[in-house]
């Protein structure tokens, strides 16, 4: 009797979760139905999870397909709607509007920061005067005032003495152009560089690259779908260790700056901050502090690292695969500059094929497929639709860089795309790496001094290929927070100096 009796409760419990979550999913699909009335359109979500497994089986041929519904569409990350935009049309429309101009609180970012910094901050008070104290400072220092250009200079002779370290072996050139990148604002951030061999500094690049990975990866993801795993173990704790890591090495710099700080001549962009902490230190609504100077510094170091030390990779990768390119940028070179002198700034229009060559790695290595994610600071209208406030916006550059509309070679590897009829540089409108607007790239200027001076120098003096028997490699990369390559090796040789 009991035993029947219990079943029968049992059977009653089950069916009632069953109709529980029936209901649930009935009122969730509704949910969806009601945005979809409002939104572009976009593939339909599943309930819960919304566009999620269209991302994770095949991110770049979704991102790709999104085009098919129009100018813009919907997708979704996990309940919440993000508008797409897919064509530079109605990219140029929105991110010029400073209606558009937020960032969303990403739970992650939110994690490491605490909110500070200058990247990841919504649109707001803090973020401008943060973002236009670095613009100034970027501009203006260097050691012993040296212009950006001369930095990179001096530094590539540094780079390719290292790489030939290895010359004729198979090596992976990770560490040496991360070092280089990080080199360049380092000296405009701490006002020195850091050798090759600097094994600490090594460990902290290291710890750069290995939270790009976990950032992007399954469980940075699920992190920002459920923020309060931060209070239980997992690879997540990973990713905050390492940022604890790199914290430890700012403050550092920053004690040592406090201590050594000559007020009549400051040395790079710590000093000048720790002097304008001072300066503001009456001004009620200032935002310079130490929290947000550790952030500001965290971020032009991460950005300015990663950012050109990856796109150079992805570039040696193109250049190998295509030794025709390679070969026709030596030569054009080699022409101009001959082997006893370094490029600079000004042989840009000397060296049509070489500019337009750096340009079209930028292209294909589409760093950030979907550009950085935006946010609707107060309800705006974008053609005919009504968006709210709060609302997520990604700009679709895999579209946008292969549409066929715009490029010659949109599917390949061309630096033709960048070229006119005449053999002449030309940039064609929707080549948008760093983004318009407000939020444009705070970088913008250092990264293509960077990218030109240092993939020249490097095909002025080395030649690259592949080992024997190399590892096959995924032309589509590693896509998390950024699209990486896969771990590869190359073999360096020096170009003969007496041809």
């Amino acid at each position: 009797m009991w035993a029947t009796l219990m079943m029968l409760d049992l059977a009653s419990v089950g069916l009632t979760l069953f109709m529980g979550l029936i209901f649930l999913v009935l009122f969730e699909i509704i949910r969806i139905n009601s945005y979809r009335d409002q939104t572009p359109p976009g593939p339909r979500p599943l309930p819960f999870v919304g566009s999620l497994p269209h991302f994770i089986k095949e991110p770049r041929e979704f991102v790709k397909s999104l085009p098919q519904y129009g100018e813009m569409s919907t997708v979704y990350l996990g309940r919440k709607p993000i508008i797409i935009l897919n064509t530079v049309q109605v990219t140029k429309e929105a991110l010029v509007q400073e209606a558009f101009s937020g960032r969303p609180a990403i739970p992650l970012i939110e994690w490491l920061t605490n909110g500070f910094g200058i990247i990841m901050v919504t649109f707001g008070h803090s973020w401008r005067q943060q973002r236009r104290f670095a613009l100034h400072t970027l501009r203006n220092f260097g050691p012993g005032k040296k212009s950006v250009e001369e930095l990179v200079i001096e530094e590539s002779r540094y780079l390719i003495s290292e790489i030939l370290k290895a010359e004729g072996k198979p090596m992976n050139p990770l560490h040496a152009l991360q070092n280089a990148a990080s080199n360049i604002i380092c000296s405009i951030v701490f006002g020195d560089r850091f050798d090759y061999d600097d094994k600490r500094f090594s460990c902290l690049l290291k710890i750069l690259n290995d939270n790009l990975m976990l950032a992007g990866s399954p469980a940075g993801q699920f992190f920002n779908l459920v923020p309060f795993i931060k209070h239980f173990p997992g690879p997540h704790q990973k990713i905050k260790q390492n940022a604890n890591e790199l914290m430890v090495f700012i403050r550092e710099q920053v004690k040592e700056h406090q201590e050594t700080l000559d007020p009549d001549s400051p040395r790079d962009f710590i000093d000048a901050y720790l002097l304008e902490i001072e300066k503001q230190k009456s001004n009620e609504g200032s935002t310079f502090h130490e929290e947000n100077l550790f952030m500001s510094t965290v971020d032009l170091f991460q950005a300015g690292t990663n950012t050109t030390s990856t796109t150079i990779r992805w570039g040696l990768i193109f250049l190998i695969k295509n030794p025709d390119v390679q070969e026709r940028c030596h030569e054009e070179i080699v022409r101009v500059l001959g082997y006893d002198r370094f490029p600079s700034m000004d042989d840009r229009d000397k060296l049509p094929y070489t500019y337009a060559t750096v340009h079209e790695i930028q292209r294909n290595a589409n760093l950030v497929p979907m550009g950085m994610t935006h946010e609707t600071i107060h309800p705006t209208k974008l053609r005919g639709y009504d968006i709210p406030q709060g609302t997520m916006i990604l700009t679709n550059l895999a579209a946008i860089f292969s549409n066929k509309e715009h490029w010659k070679h949109p599917d390949s590897f061309n630096p033709e795309n960048f070229l006119d009829e005449n053999g002449h540089f030309s940039k064609p409108e929707c080549f948008i790496p760093f983004s318009l607007g407000p939020r444009v790239c705070l970088g913008e200027t250092l990264a293509r001094t960077e990218l030109f001076l240092y993939i020249t120098s490097l095909l002025q003096r080395i030649h690259f290929s592949w080992p024997p028997d190399p590892q096959p490699l995924d032309i589509d990369g590693i896509l998390g927070f950024f699209r990486l390559p896969q771990t590869f090796n190359i073999i360096c040789c020096s170009r003969d100096t007496k041809e």
